[in-house]
């Protein structure tokens, strides 16, 4: 199945500047060490301005993606300052919860291209008195949303289009809020993305009734991401039972205030990860938590399969890169099927990536948008109904086009480690949820790499 090729960027590929992607000459022998959780921190920053007190968020994530979620957390009455803390890349953050009693003066939030935003902040503008307006990037308004507004008017809020007073079905869109949601018995279609179903189990405790969501469809894609909102939900005193699948209760009651140490993002690692594969090097990642609820501890499984070896010894992921790269069948990768799929355009053998259809509905489509760049290079992908298909080939050099898509700009930096001349098109978008990127990618390099023609890398197809 093919489908169609995905619009670029807002930005125009001819005036956005492109980054020369580092290549890799002899093996990297690194330590790298990255930002908080953008998951668990929207997650807990939701959950903070719902608080019965004051709540502090230690090394939190600072990103375009926290910044849209305290954005729009200050514009629905919630206090949310800066405060010292030992994190490496930014301070902490204390969260005074918003008020829902006093009439609110209308509130503009923008999304920008935030998932997290768009889906998870409408329900608990629902419990604010007063209206909310929602809007985000051009590219946001093509993002599935019908789900969460649909939810909504069930349990009886009012959602408009924000121009005519319509029936939307995306963005842009406006929340009228009376302060109280009864709540009770919902039933959604959550198949487009888990984020419909966390969206509304992170205010349910507050709804007066609580929260009985039953999902009817296909499957829910990243289940995983679920089961950290319900651990993340029962590390604050909500009572959730997920005992019976496609069905979560969640009985009403308080959000107990809370200071959280928010783990390094997993996903974000994996770009890293993978430069120990692309150059045949070794990267180690410290503080890698032995019990995790993030998607990115499959790497540990992941890289292994492509021919790594992988330990955590003593709270260090170690990976050793081999002298080739094996191909493999990787199912539901979630959001990291851009990294794994460079991995499979560097391998010597196919591979097959499944359960991963939802990526359509990504900040771009991903699975085109993967498709459409490995085969410029000269790779050799397919899309199927619900992943990709990837055999080796030999990739050229050339310009990798990101759609506004971070993982799409850091694929392009794994593919340029191990072919010379790659570049990357608008590697800025990597701030949506590491903007430190370009920098600690070269930092990496610097501790045992070299970006100067030289030694031999892995085997590849690539380089074969």
């Amino acid at each position: 199945m093919t489908g169609s090729t995905p619009t670029a960027s807002a930005a125009s590929p001819e005036t956005v500047p492109h980054w020369p992607a580092p290549f890799a000459s002899r093996p990297i022998n690194a330590t790298v060490t990255v930002p908080g959780s953008k998951s668990l921190t929207n997650r807990f920053l939701v959950l903070a301005a719902l608080a019965d007190g004051p709540s502090r968020l230690r090394a939190p994530l600072h990103s375009r993606d926290s910044a849209l979620m305290i954005d729009a957390l200050r514009q629905l009455g919630a206090t949310i300052t800066e405060v010292p803390g030992d994190g490496a890349f930014g301070p902490d953050l204390e969260v005074i919860p918003l008020s829902q009693e006093a009439p609110s003066s209308r509130a503009h939030i923008d999304c920008g291209l935030a998932g997290t935003v768009m889906r998870f902040v409408p329900p608990l503008a629902a419990l604010r008195n007063g209206v909310s307006d929602f809007d985000g990037d051009p590219h946001a308004r093509k993002r599935p949303m019908g789900t969460i507004i649909d939810a909504l008017k069930g349990l009886g809020v009012a959602v408009t289009a924000d121009d005519d007073g319509g029936a939307p079905v995306s963005l842009p869109f406006s929340v009228a809020g009376t302060g109280t949601v009864r709540g009770g018995h919902l039933v959604i279609d959550a198949s487009a993305s888990s984020q419909f179903v966390s969206a509304l189990l992170l205010v349910g405790a507050r709804f007066t009734e609580g929260l009985h969501l039953e999902h009817v469809g296909d499957t829910v894609p990243s289940l995983d991401h679920i089961n950290m909102t319900v651990a993340v939900l029962r590390s604050v005193g909500v009572s959730v039972d997920d005992s019976v699948p496609n069905h979560w209760e969640v009985a009403p009651g308080p959000v107990r205030a809370f200071d959280q140490r928010i783990e390094q993002d997993l996903s974000n690692a994996g770009p890293f990860l993978a430069a120990a594969l692309a150059t045949g090097g070794t990267v180690r990642i410290p503080d890698w938590p032995a019990g995790t609820t993030q998607v990115g501890d499959l790497w540990r499984s992941i890289l292994t399969e492509l021919g790594a070896e992988v330990s955590l010894v003593d709270g260090v992921l170690t990976v050793t890169g081999g002298r080739e790269i094996k191909g493999g069948n990787f199912a539901e990768t979630s959001e990291l099927a851009p990294t794994v799929a460079a991995l499979c355009a560097l391998a010597t053998g196919p591979s097959r990536l499944t359960g991963i259809a939802h990526l359509r509905g990504h900040e771009t489509d991903r699975l085109a948008a993967l498709v459409t760049e490995i085969n410029r290079l000269g790779g050799d992908a397919e899309e199927t109904s619900d992943g990709l298909v990837i055999r080796p080939a030999k990739l050229r050099a050339g310009v990798v086009h990101t759609y506004a898509d971070h993982r799409m700009a850091t694929a392009g930096a794994i593919l340029g480690l191990a072919v010379p001349g790659m570049e990357v098109q608008d590697i800025g978008t990597t701030a949506k949820t590491m903007p430190e990127f370009p920098h600690m990618w070269a930092d990496m390099l610097a501790q045992g790499g070299s970006t100067v023609d030289g030694a031999e890398g892995p085997s590849s197809g690539a380089q074969h």
